[in-house]
Protein backbone atom coordinates (compact mmCIF):
# COMPACT_ATOMS: atom_id res chain seq x y z
CA UNK A 1 0.00 0.00 0.00
CA UNK A 2 3.08 2.41 0.50
CA UNK A 3 2.71 4.86 -2.18
CA UNK A 4 5.52 3.78 -4.92
CA UNK A 5 7.23 6.08 -7.28
CA UNK A 6 6.97 5.85 -10.86
CA UNK A 7 9.00 6.84 -14.17
CA UNK A 8 9.47 10.41 -14.66
CA UNK A 9 8.57 12.18 -18.16
CA UNK A 10 10.41 15.04 -19.70
CA UNK A 11 8.84 18.05 -17.44
CA UNK A 12 9.62 16.33 -14.52
CA UNK A 13 5.94 15.07 -13.89
CA UNK A 14 5.15 11.49 -12.85
CA UNK A 15 2.44 10.34 -15.37
CA UNK A 16 -0.16 8.59 -14.13
CA UNK A 17 -0.67 5.12 -14.98
CA UNK A 18 -3.23 4.34 -17.68
CA UNK A 19 -6.32 3.80 -17.10
CA UNK A 20 -6.90 -0.17 -16.87
CA UNK A 21 -8.75 -1.81 -20.27
CA UNK A 22 -12.15 -3.50 -19.83
CA UNK A 23 -10.80 -7.18 -18.94
CA UNK A 24 -12.09 -9.72 -21.64
CA UNK A 25 -14.57 -12.63 -20.13
CA UNK A 26 -15.26 -14.34 -22.74
CA UNK A 27 -18.52 -16.12 -23.02
CA UNK A 28 -18.29 -16.27 -18.87
CA UNK A 29 -21.30 -14.08 -17.50
CA UNK A 30 -19.71 -11.95 -14.48
CA UNK A 31 -23.40 -12.10 -12.56
CA UNK A 32 -23.81 -15.69 -12.70
CA UNK A 33 -21.64 -15.80 -9.20
CA UNK A 34 -20.40 -13.82 -6.54
CA UNK A 35 -16.97 -15.67 -7.39
CA UNK A 36 -17.83 -14.81 -11.14
CA UNK A 37 -18.72 -10.99 -9.85
CA UNK A 38 -15.85 -10.95 -7.73
CA UNK A 39 -13.22 -12.35 -10.14
CA UNK A 40 -14.52 -9.39 -12.64
CA UNK A 41 -14.23 -6.40 -9.81
CA UNK A 42 -11.24 -7.26 -8.39
CA UNK A 43 -8.53 -6.08 -10.60
CA UNK A 44 -10.27 -2.73 -10.95
CA UNK A 45 -10.45 -2.92 -7.00
CA UNK A 46 -6.78 -3.29 -6.59
CA UNK A 47 -5.64 -1.02 -9.80
CA UNK A 48 -7.86 2.15 -7.90
CA UNK A 49 -7.00 0.88 -4.17
CA UNK A 50 -3.68 -0.68 -4.67
CA UNK A 51 -1.82 0.14 -7.52
CA UNK A 52 1.98 2.10 -7.18
CA UNK A 53 0.91 5.82 -8.03
CA UNK A 54 3.09 9.33 -7.25
CA UNK A 55 -0.29 11.29 -7.21
CA UNK A 56 -1.51 9.59 -3.76
CA UNK A 57 -4.59 11.92 -3.47
CA UNK A 58 -6.21 10.53 -6.69
CA UNK A 59 -7.10 6.87 -7.54
CA UNK A 60 -5.55 5.76 -10.77
CA UNK A 61 -8.46 5.34 -13.54
CA UNK A 62 -10.32 2.11 -15.01
CA UNK A 63 -11.35 2.85 -18.79
CA UNK A 64 -14.89 3.82 -19.86
CA UNK A 65 -15.78 0.36 -21.10
CA UNK A 66 -15.11 -1.22 -18.02
CA UNK A 67 -16.29 1.34 -15.83
CA UNK A 68 -19.71 0.44 -17.52
CA UNK A 69 -19.27 -3.57 -17.86
CA UNK A 70 -18.75 -3.04 -13.68
CA UNK A 71 -22.11 -1.17 -13.08
CA UNK A 72 -24.45 -3.89 -15.81
CA UNK A 73 -22.32 -6.49 -13.92
CA UNK A 74 -23.26 -5.59 -10.37
CA UNK A 75 -26.82 -4.90 -11.74
CA UNK A 76 -27.48 -7.62 -13.21
CA UNK A 77 -26.01 -9.72 -10.13
CA UNK A 78 -28.38 -7.84 -7.84
CA UNK A 79 -31.70 -8.82 -10.17
CA UNK A 80 -30.53 -11.94 -11.01
CA UNK A 81 -30.48 -13.00 -7.06
CA UNK A 82 -33.39 -11.13 -6.45
CA UNK A 83 -35.37 -13.30 -8.82
CA UNK A 84 -33.68 -16.63 -7.44
CA UNK A 85 -34.79 -15.91 -4.01
CA UNK A 86 -38.29 -14.60 -4.80
CA UNK A 87 -40.96 -17.50 -3.83
CA UNK A 88 -41.83 -19.86 -6.87
CA UNK A 89 -45.53 -20.44 -6.88
CA UNK A 90 -47.06 -23.13 -4.94
CA UNK A 91 -49.14 -23.77 -1.96
CA UNK A 92 -48.80 -20.77 1.26
CA UNK A 93 -47.74 -18.34 -1.33
CA UNK A 94 -51.27 -16.41 -1.69
CA UNK A 95 -51.64 -17.28 1.84
CA UNK A 96 -48.64 -14.27 2.50
CA UNK A 97 -45.51 -16.89 3.05
CA UNK A 98 -42.39 -14.79 2.96
CA UNK A 99 -38.46 -15.51 2.41
CA UNK A 100 -36.75 -15.74 5.66
CA UNK A 101 -34.88 -12.63 7.08
CA UNK A 102 -31.50 -14.16 5.95
CA UNK A 103 -31.77 -15.44 3.05
CA UNK A 104 -33.60 -12.18 1.65
CA UNK A 105 -30.41 -10.10 3.07
CA UNK A 106 -28.27 -12.67 1.08
CA UNK A 107 -29.92 -11.89 -1.94
CA UNK A 108 -30.10 -8.26 -1.56
CA UNK A 109 -26.36 -8.15 -1.69
CA UNK A 110 -25.08 -8.76 1.70
CA UNK A 111 -22.66 -11.77 0.06
CA UNK A 112 -20.75 -8.84 -2.33
CA UNK A 113 -20.42 -5.86 0.74
CA UNK A 114 -19.34 -8.39 2.99
CA UNK A 115 -16.67 -9.07 0.68
CA UNK A 116 -15.67 -5.60 -0.14
CA UNK A 117 -15.72 -5.30 3.65
CA UNK A 118 -12.90 -8.68 3.47
CA UNK A 119 -11.38 -6.42 0.75
CA UNK A 120 -10.79 -3.07 2.78
CA UNK A 121 -9.75 -5.49 5.70
CA UNK A 122 -7.00 -6.89 3.62
CA UNK A 123 -5.82 -3.59 2.13
CA UNK A 124 -5.89 -1.68 5.33
CA UNK A 125 -3.66 -4.98 7.27
CA UNK A 126 -1.29 -4.66 4.18
CA UNK A 127 -0.41 -0.62 5.36
CA UNK A 128 -0.42 -1.75 9.27
CA UNK A 129 2.28 -4.76 8.50
CA UNK A 130 4.13 -2.05 6.05
CA UNK A 131 4.43 1.01 9.12
CA UNK A 132 7.94 1.27 10.11
CA UNK A 133 9.15 0.15 13.53
CA UNK A 134 10.79 3.86 14.13
CA UNK A 135 8.49 5.90 16.03
CA UNK A 136 10.01 8.75 14.25
CA UNK A 137 8.74 7.92 10.44
CA UNK A 138 5.37 6.51 11.56
CA UNK A 139 3.67 9.61 10.55
CA UNK A 140 5.75 10.29 7.55
CA UNK A 141 4.93 6.47 6.45
CA UNK A 142 1.10 6.99 7.58
CA UNK A 143 0.04 10.06 6.29
CA UNK A 144 0.36 9.15 2.55
CA UNK A 145 -0.98 6.05 3.17
CA UNK A 146 -3.84 6.91 4.08
CA UNK A 147 -4.35 9.72 1.32
CA UNK A 148 -3.71 6.78 -1.20
CA UNK A 149 -6.15 4.72 0.50
CA UNK A 150 -8.77 6.81 0.63
CA UNK A 151 -8.49 7.89 -2.92
CA UNK A 152 -9.04 4.60 -3.49
CA UNK A 153 -11.90 4.25 -1.20
CA UNK A 154 -13.96 7.11 -2.94
CA UNK A 155 -13.03 5.56 -6.51
CA UNK A 156 -14.51 2.45 -6.10
CA UNK A 157 -17.91 4.13 -3.97
CA UNK A 158 -18.51 5.82 -6.87
CA UNK A 159 -17.45 2.89 -8.95
CA UNK A 160 -19.97 0.62 -6.76
CA UNK A 161 -22.40 3.68 -6.20
CA UNK A 162 -25.43 0.91 -7.77
CA UNK A 163 -24.72 -0.90 -4.00
CA UNK A 164 -24.73 1.97 -2.31
CA UNK A 165 -28.09 3.25 -3.54
CA UNK A 166 -29.88 -0.36 -3.58
CA UNK A 167 -28.22 -2.41 -0.79
CA UNK A 168 -26.92 0.44 1.70
CA UNK A 169 -30.08 2.68 1.59
CA UNK A 170 -32.19 -0.05 2.06
CA UNK A 171 -30.56 -1.29 5.12
CA UNK A 172 -30.46 2.08 6.94
CA UNK A 173 -34.54 2.55 5.83
CA UNK A 174 -34.75 -1.07 7.51
CA UNK A 175 -32.77 -0.32 10.74
CA UNK A 176 -29.28 -2.04 10.08
CA UNK A 177 -27.31 1.11 9.85
CA UNK A 178 -24.69 2.97 12.04
CA UNK A 179 -27.19 4.22 14.28
CA UNK A 180 -29.92 2.33 15.31
CA UNK A 181 -33.18 3.04 17.35
CA UNK A 182 -32.27 0.21 20.10
CA UNK A 183 -29.59 2.55 20.52
CA UNK A 184 -31.67 6.16 21.20
CA UNK A 185 -34.56 4.46 22.37
CA UNK A 186 -33.77 4.04 25.98
CA UNK A 187 -32.63 7.58 26.35
CA UNK A 188 -35.29 8.97 24.49
CA UNK A 189 -37.44 6.65 26.60
CA UNK A 190 -36.68 8.06 29.55
CA UNK A 191 -37.60 11.65 28.72
CA UNK A 192 -41.24 10.58 27.23
CA UNK A 193 -44.36 11.31 29.03
CA UNK A 194 -47.66 9.60 29.15
CA UNK A 195 -48.94 12.68 27.22
CA UNK A 196 -46.18 13.03 24.50
CA UNK A 197 -47.43 13.52 20.88
CA UNK A 198 -46.21 11.03 18.31
CA UNK A 199 -44.27 14.51 16.66
CA UNK A 200 -42.52 14.79 20.54
CA UNK A 201 -41.19 11.69 20.14
CA UNK A 202 -39.80 11.93 16.71
CA UNK A 203 -38.15 15.41 17.68
CA UNK A 204 -36.80 13.82 20.89
CA UNK A 205 -35.38 11.14 18.21
CA UNK A 206 -33.67 13.67 16.07
CA UNK A 207 -31.60 15.51 19.27
CA UNK A 208 -30.40 11.89 20.20
CA UNK A 209 -29.35 11.66 16.62
CA UNK A 210 -27.92 15.23 16.69
CA UNK A 211 -26.24 14.49 19.94
CA UNK A 212 -24.06 11.69 18.65
CA UNK A 213 -23.08 13.29 15.58
CA UNK A 214 -21.70 16.04 17.74
CA UNK A 215 -19.18 13.50 19.03
CA UNK A 216 -18.00 13.91 15.61
CA UNK A 217 -17.94 17.27 15.27
CA UNK A 218 -21.34 18.24 13.95
CA UNK A 219 -22.34 21.97 14.96
CA UNK A 220 -25.75 23.40 15.07
CA UNK A 221 -26.49 25.27 11.38
CA UNK A 222 -24.14 23.58 9.48
CA UNK A 223 -24.78 22.88 5.80
CA UNK A 224 -26.39 19.54 4.45
CA UNK A 225 -23.20 18.63 2.97
CA UNK A 226 -21.10 19.38 6.07
CA UNK A 227 -23.92 16.96 8.29
CA UNK A 228 -23.56 14.51 5.43
CA UNK A 229 -19.65 14.49 5.93
CA UNK A 230 -20.06 14.17 9.95
CA UNK A 231 -22.48 11.23 9.12
CA UNK A 232 -19.37 9.75 7.07
CA UNK A 233 -17.09 9.66 10.35
CA UNK A 234 -19.95 8.50 12.54
CA UNK A 235 -20.62 5.72 10.02
CA UNK A 236 -16.94 4.54 10.34
CA UNK A 237 -16.89 5.03 14.67
CA UNK A 238 -19.71 2.01 13.99
CA UNK A 239 -18.88 -1.74 14.79
CA UNK A 240 -18.86 -3.76 11.87
CA UNK A 241 -22.00 -4.95 11.84
CA UNK A 242 -23.72 -1.57 10.60
CA UNK A 243 -24.06 -1.46 7.64
CA UNK A 244 -22.61 2.23 6.22
CA UNK A 245 -21.87 3.61 2.56
CA UNK A 246 -18.93 2.07 1.04
CA UNK A 247 -16.43 4.67 1.42
CA UNK A 248 -17.34 4.84 5.30
CA UNK A 249 -16.61 0.47 5.13
CA UNK A 250 -13.38 1.42 4.31
CA UNK A 251 -12.82 4.03 6.71
CA UNK A 252 -13.66 1.74 9.18
CA UNK A 253 -11.39 -0.95 8.56
CA UNK A 254 -8.18 1.24 8.39
CA UNK A 255 -10.08 2.75 11.67
CA UNK A 256 -9.48 -1.00 13.26
CA UNK A 257 -6.96 -2.54 11.20
CA UNK A 258 -4.60 0.62 11.65
CA UNK A 259 -5.31 3.27 13.73
CA UNK A 260 -6.72 1.10 16.65
CA UNK A 261 -3.79 -0.78 17.12
CA UNK A 262 -1.65 2.17 16.86
CA UNK A 263 -3.36 4.49 19.39
CA UNK A 264 -3.80 1.61 21.57
CA UNK A 265 -1.90 1.59 24.95
CA UNK A 266 -0.02 -1.41 25.78
CA UNK A 267 -1.39 -3.65 28.96
CA UNK A 268 1.30 -3.95 31.66
CA UNK A 269 1.74 -7.07 32.92
CA UNK A 270 1.27 -7.54 37.14
CA UNK A 271 0.78 -5.14 39.53
CA UNK A 272 3.82 -2.97 40.27
CA UNK A 273 3.49 0.43 41.93
CA UNK A 274 2.84 3.26 40.31
CA UNK A 275 4.98 5.61 39.14
CA UNK A 276 5.54 8.65 41.05
CA UNK A 277 4.48 11.64 38.80
CA UNK A 278 7.40 13.98 37.22
CA UNK A 279 8.97 16.52 39.99
CA UNK A 280 10.19 20.29 38.73
CA UNK A 281 12.83 19.99 36.38
CA UNK A 282 12.25 15.90 35.15
CA UNK A 283 11.06 15.50 31.64
CA UNK A 284 7.53 14.07 31.46
CA UNK A 285 6.62 10.51 30.71
CA UNK A 286 6.23 9.75 26.79
CA UNK A 287 3.03 9.10 25.60
CA UNK A 288 2.30 4.76 25.56
CA UNK A 289 0.43 4.46 22.31
CA UNK A 290 3.05 3.95 19.34
CA UNK A 291 1.25 6.78 16.81
CA UNK A 292 0.82 9.30 20.04
CA UNK A 293 4.75 8.86 20.31
CA UNK A 294 5.43 9.51 16.58
CA UNK A 295 3.09 13.15 17.33
CA UNK A 296 5.08 13.96 20.03
CA UNK A 297 8.16 13.61 17.95
CA UNK A 298 7.07 14.79 15.00
CA UNK A 299 5.90 18.46 17.00
CA UNK A 300 8.70 18.72 19.38
CA UNK A 301 11.72 18.14 17.86
CA UNK A 302 13.64 20.86 17.02
CA UNK A 303 14.73 22.04 13.21
CA UNK A 304 13.13 20.75 10.50
CA UNK A 305 11.00 21.84 7.98
CA UNK A 306 8.08 23.30 9.79
CA UNK A 307 6.15 23.62 6.94
CA UNK A 308 6.52 19.84 6.15
CA UNK A 309 5.76 19.42 10.39
CA UNK A 310 2.33 20.52 9.99
CA UNK A 311 1.37 19.18 6.57
CA UNK A 312 2.37 15.53 8.14
CA UNK A 313 -0.21 16.90 11.81
CA UNK A 314 -2.93 18.48 9.88
CA UNK A 315 -3.11 15.19 7.51
CA UNK A 316 -2.82 12.80 10.42
CA UNK A 317 -5.67 15.00 11.88
CA UNK A 318 -7.48 14.22 8.82
CA UNK A 319 -7.42 10.66 8.76
CA UNK A 320 -8.42 10.22 12.40
CA UNK A 321 -11.33 12.28 11.64
CA UNK A 322 -12.77 10.37 8.91
CA UNK A 323 -11.78 7.44 10.36
CA UNK A 324 -14.08 7.89 13.32
CA UNK A 325 -11.82 9.28 15.92
CA UNK A 326 -14.29 11.04 18.16
CA UNK A 327 -13.42 14.93 18.80
CA UNK A 328 -12.44 14.30 22.15
CA UNK A 329 -9.90 11.53 21.37
CA UNK A 330 -6.49 13.55 23.16
CA UNK A 331 -4.85 13.02 20.00
CA UNK A 332 -7.63 14.89 17.97
CA UNK A 333 -7.40 17.65 20.16
CA UNK A 334 -3.57 18.08 19.99
CA UNK A 335 -3.56 17.73 16.13
CA UNK A 336 -7.03 19.10 14.98
CA UNK A 337 -5.42 22.74 14.49
CA UNK A 338 -3.50 21.89 12.02
CA UNK A 339 -6.18 21.03 9.56
CA UNK A 340 -6.28 23.76 6.65
CA UNK A 341 -9.17 26.08 7.04
CA UNK A 342 -11.40 24.78 4.30
CA UNK A 343 -11.33 27.07 0.85
CA UNK A 344 -13.98 30.11 0.81
CA UNK A 345 -16.54 29.37 -1.98
CA UNK A 346 -17.23 32.71 -4.49
CA UNK A 347 -20.86 32.61 -6.08
CA UNK A 348 -21.01 32.16 -9.80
Amino acid sequence: MPTATTKQDSAGEAPPPPPLPNPSTGSANPAASLPALWGYLQPALDHMVRSPTNSPCKAPAIEVSYHMGVHTAVYNYFTSQSEQAAPSPGPGVGAGLRIPAHDKGKASGTDLYDQLDRYYADAAREVFLGAPTDDSSLVHYLVPCFNRYSAGAQAVSRLLNYVNRHYVKRAVDEDRGWLRLADVLDAVARTIQEDDTREKIQRRLRERRTEELKKFGYVEGALPAEVAKVEEYAEAASPPDRVVHLSAVAYRRFRIEVLDPLLAVPKVKGKGKKKKPPQNGDKPPMPKGRLARSVKELLETEGGDEEERRRLAGGLAIALRTCGIKVDHPLRKKLDKFIPPPEPTTAT
